[in-house]
């Protein structure tokens, strides 16, 4: 399965990259395949490349998604775990 992650751009670099952010990861990534971006935009990065864009309110939503899903694999959630 290939998971892409919502991203926030930060800073725009040379030759089509981008310094994007999640929870307070910075990456270098290329926007080259979205169009036109600007610092503040979010994006799904996947492999290095930025591959869509997304409106602030569907990144938030498709973050919230992954905590609760990482909340629901942690140990502590796993009662078969001890």
């Amino acid at each position: 399965m290939c998971l892409g992650i919502p991203m926030r751009v930060l800073r725009a670099l040379s030759d089509g990259r981008a310094v994007v952010e999640c929870d307070g990861v910075e990456r270098v990534v290329d926007v080259s395949l979205v169009g036109a971006w600007a610092p503040g935009d979010h994006v799904i990065v996947h492999a290095g490349f930025a591959i869509e864009r997304l409106d602030a309110a569907e990144a938030e939503a498709q973050l919230h998604l992954f905590q609760a899903l990482a909340a629901s694999r942690s140990p502590a959630a796993d009662p078969g775990s001890q």
